[in-house]
């Protein structure tokens, strides 16, 4: 059984911090009722005033079948006006059961316009994104819901009684990785239908440790913006977080000095193409991420857990993360993963820094 109330008090207490007289907005899906309730009572026994905003599955896809011209492109200003009166944000996502036919051209781009106007003022804020394991995401994970609860529990590690302490371990863990890659300036993946090269010299590689994310357990920076050359195939089908679509599956990139010039998809390609198509930005890259967390051992069509996977590295098509020294702009900000546990290598300035998924050093 999910440890709920283990679960409210991490999000609480380790990740956004909840402190006396402060107001905490709780999104989320209206199955996810159990961390609703329990969030709830963490953070009134903190002093600080919960607002609980649980929504609908098809409401975003909804949205973006229905709204047109200023609906698509900016967000309404109660939106913003809420986000603007809030200290922290908890955010709980899952898998939509309502997969529809891709939208229309030109919906996907000015719907991104439009959460990434979000997106920034919840940037700008304390948050966390986390995830609620129901029927429907087990069932598109392969695996019943009493498992996809325990694959939860491993990956925030709260079979722990404390699990603060784990993500306290894993941080340390984390940062002598990436002093090690602040080393590098030229790092090579390769795997199967992959030789990529990209240079991170002079990028700061940022401790991702489930302050942002839970579950967590990544490093990552910008790579230099022209230096990405080579191809890439991302194993691990991409999903779209916010689209009601099905994942993408295979899908293969070729870049030159920096920009995806061929790209295709085993599925999804004509979606593929537009999402590359968003704007200049999207064909380059604004992240280069490597998972670190190994109590997440296999994907589950949540980008929140798969891109952590020990084992994988991922890619960011669009927006960079301004902290990592990236200078990428685009409106999307688009995560597809590369496993490099059978047979794959990363390596920094022609050391080996990761075989078969498993770290050297």
């Amino acid at each position: 059984m999910l440890h709920v109330d283990r679960f409210a008090t991490l999000l609480c207490g380790y990740c956004v911090e909840v402190q006396s007289g402060m107001t905490v907005l709780v999104n989320g899906p209206v199955d996810a009722e159990p961390l609703f309730l329990e969030l709830q009572a963490a953070i009134l026994n903190r002093g600080a005033w919960p607002v609980l905003r649980p929504r609908f599955y098809a409401e975003g896809d909804g949205y973006l079948r229905s709204a047109e011209g200023e609906q698509l492109e900016s967000p309404s200003a109660a939106d913003l006006a809420a986000l603007e009166k809030v200290d922290r944000i908890i955010d709980i996502s899952s898998v939509s059961p309502h997969v529809s036919e891709p939208p229309s051209p030109g919906a996907v781009e000015k719907f991104a316009k439009s959460r990434g106007q979000v997106a920034r003022l919840m940037r700008s804020r304390q948050y966390c994104i986390t995830f609620w394991p129901t029927e429907y995401a087990a069932g598109r994970a392969g695996m019943s819901l009493q498992d996809l609860e325990e694959f939860v529990q491993s990956a925030l590690f709260l079979h722990s009684e404390t699990p603060a302490d784990e993500w306290v371990r894993l941080r340390e863990k984390q940062q002598s990785i990436a002093n090690r890659l602040s080393e590098a300036d030229e790092l090579r993946i390769e795997a199967d239908g992959t030789d990529l090269t990209l240079r991170v010299g002079g990028r700061t590689w940022i401790n991702s440790d489930g302050k942002r994310n839970m579950p967590s357990g990544e490093v990552f920076t910008g790579p230099l913006e022209e230096s990405a050359n080579g191809v890439i195939r991302f194993s691990i089908a991409a999903a779209l977080p916010r689209l009601a679509v099905p994942p993408i599956e295979g899908i293969t990139l070729r870049f030159k000095d920096g920009v995806v010039e061929e790209a295709s998809a085993d599925s999804g390609e004509e979606l593929l193409m537009r999402m590359l198509d968003t704007d200049a930005g999207a064909r380059r890259l604004g992240e280069v991420g490597i998972g670190t967390n190994f109590g997440i051992d296999r994907a589950i069509g949540v980008t929140l857990f798969d891109e952590k996977i020990g084992g994988t590295v991922h890619l960011a098509l669009g927006q960079s993360y301004p902290e990592t020294g990236g200078t990428n702009t685009s409106l999307i900000h688009w995560d597809l993963i590369c496993d490099l546990r059978p047979g794959g290598r990363l390596t920094a300035d022609g050391t080996p820094l990761q075989e078969n998924g498993q770290f050297l050093f």
